[in-house]
């Protein structure tokens, strides 16, 4: 997998290299238990400071997309894509808190897809 950062982008670092991650764990380019370079070694290879690269590896951890194994390294999650696991759950708690309101599915969905920029 390569990884690139694009010092002109307005995106910060860390964030270009969280989801160039997130994108290659969805695609299948990264499954679970591939190991991922040492903070060091993605930092220089990048050119960037390894608390840029440490960052972004803190949040994916966060968000249970890689796992650290101390001096082992860090590892794609065994649970695979965790985001979409969180997504999934999220859902599941919107569609039954929709159901206990009483709000129609079609009325539901509308809401959802306001909720996230999309225009019907």
């Amino acid at each position: 997998m390569m990884l690139l950062v694009d010092p002109r982008s307005a995106t910060p670092p860390y964030e270009q290299l969280r989801v160039q991650v997130l994108a290659a764990v969805r695609s299948g380019d990264l499954a679970p238990g591939d190991k991922l370079p040492t903070v060091r070694k993605l930092a220089e290879d990048l050119g960037l400071a390894a608390n840029t690269v440490a960052r972004a590896y803190r949040e994916l951890e966060r968000d249970e997309v890689i796992e650290t194994r101390g001096r082992n390294g860090s590892f794609i999650a065994a649970s695979g894509n965790a985001a979409q696991q969180q997504v999934q759950a999220a859902a599941v708690a919107f569609a039954g808190k929709a159901r206990q309101l009483g709000v129609l599915p079609e009325e539901a969905l509308a809401f959802a897809r306001a909720a996230l920029g999309i225009r019907s």
